[in-house]
């Protein structure tokens, strides 16, 4: 008979709970950007304790002592970003506050992305994730893939028992257009990519769809009516699209020594970011090189092809383009809270939409 085990995150992973406001904030500071930096101490005031909540109700979940769920433990137990129940969190508080029903959609939010990240990894053949062994590296792909369908299926029962059918009906609509993303990107694996429309398909629906949700979810527990709810959405849309451009930023923003990875690694399986997209559309030379390496006459791990790419992403000014058009996103979804009601929730999530641009983690 299996026992049952609870997850004890290490202090380090408890640390890291809701340290996307951390990230913000650091990245702020450093660019002396004051003004910025005391609004996410703010923010870090009024959702501090939820997201304290939400920690210790992730650490409380129960867990079968057998492969898969040690594989799901693992994971869960690193800490991570919390940057979905952070938009729980506020949504909920631009209504009645952060109830019970909040916290668990804001958990369950958090289970939906952490069993993306168990598949990905399979899929992706990662060893490696927030600086640790992957969960398949330590306990194999199938415990992995099976661990990831687990959290999902806790993740509903969260959400059923939590709030309204509207959520989760919106949260399976959501993981259908995940899913689809997921197969847009399958089919481009492995073969030569630059077009943007592709990039901004696969975008919606890995990365903004799930906050769109949580921001809709949030705001529903929050006794927000489906219009407000609705807003709230649109804001998570563009807030998912700017985080992922900054992501993509922040991968090509040192040299080819700091890169941290083969810099066409991700072009070869069909996922071409947007700072390489770009660089490739304004540099005819990057586009041929791209295309050798595609085509496997050229291999994405050698330093010389690492510093064309660095070289082209500067020439091209392609970072700067990314964080640009991660601004004009960002300013989407602050124009999209316009309709709610004003008060300390709605301005902390203007200050972390705008707050994203700046990252630097």
């Amino acid at each position: 008979m299996l026992c049952t085990a609870r997850l004890m995150p290490n202090a380090t992973a408890m640390s890291m709970a809701g340290d996307v406001l951390g990230g913000l904030l650091a990245g702020t500071e450093q660019q002396g950007l004051v003004t910025t930096a005391e609004r996410l101490r703010e923010v870090r005031a009024l959702v501090g304790s939820d997201l304290r909540d939400v920690e210790a109700a992730i650490a409380a979940l129960p867990l079968p002592e057998d492969s898969v769920h040690a594989s799901a433990g693992h994971l869960l137990g690193q800490g991570g970003k919390r940057l979905r129940p952070l938009c729980v969190a506020l949504a909920a508080r631009v209504g009645t506050g952060f109830s019970p029903a909040a916290r668990d959609v804001a958990v369950a939010v958090e289970l939906v992305h952490s069993a993306t990240l168990l598949h990905d990894d399979v899929v992706d053949h990662g060893d490696t994730r927030r600086g640790a062994p992957t969960s398949r590296a330590l306990y194999g792909n199938a415990a992995s893939i099976f661990a990831g369908d687990y959290l999902l299926v806790v993740a509903l029962r969260l959400v059923r028992a939590a709030a309204g059918l509207d959520v989760l009906d919106r949260l399976l609509d959501r993981i259908d257009a995940m899913i689809r993303a997921e197969a847009v990107q399958l089919a481009l694996r492995g073969r030569f990519l630059a077009d943007e429309a592709s990039y901004f398909e696969i975008v919606d629906g890995k990365t903004a769809a799930l906050f769109d949700w949580a921001l809709y979810a949030g705001g529903r527990a929050g006794g927000l009516d489906q219009g407000q709810a609705e807003a709230l959405a649109s804001y998570g849309q563009s807030l998912g699209v700017a985080f992922q451009l900054v992501d993509d930023a922040l991968d090509y923003a040192g040299d080819a020594a700091t890169l941290g990875k083969a810099p066409l690694a991700d072009l070869r399986e069909g996922k071409a970011t947007y700072p390489l997209l770009h660089a490739m559309a304004h540099d005819e030379a990057l586009r041929a090189l791209v295309e050798a390496v595609a085509a496997g006459r050229r291999d994405a791990a050698d330093p010389a092809v690492a510093e064309a790419v660095a070289a082209a992403i500067r020439s091209t000014d392609a970072v700067a383009v990314t964080r640009a058009l991660a601004a004009d996103h960002v300013a989407r979804a602050v124009s999209a809270l316009t309709v709610l009601p004003d008060g300390p929730a709605r301005r902390a999530l203007v200050h972390v939409a705008e707050a994203t641009v700046h990252r630097d983690v």
